[in-house]
């Protein structure tokens, strides 16, 4: 991912209705992975619809601060994005 929070921004709203895959840092040498659709993204924040048959709620935000200082790792599902 880029290297300012701008940067990551731009990135996201290029990528917007696209099939993600988010890995979070859950503390305690846990890490949360979760897929979904980036559906909106905000000055602040950007939200994923997540997948109904894998999470028991509909959608998460995080900040771009949280991609910047790596607590939450972005990746794109290339085969969706192909399809």
């Amino acid at each position: 991912m880029p290297k300012s929070i701008i940067d990551i921004k731009n990135s996201l709203d290029g990528h917007l209705g696209n099939r993600i895959v988010l890995k979070a840092n859950g503390g305690r040498k846990k890490t949360i992975e979760r897929c979904g659709v980036l559906t909106e993204t905000y000055p602040s924040v950007f939200v994923v619809e997540l997948d109904p048959e894998q999470h028991n709620f509909e959608r998460v935000s995080y900040t771009y601060t949280d991609v910047l200082t790596e607590n939450v790792q972005v990746s794109f599902d290339e085969e969706a994005i192909a399809q």
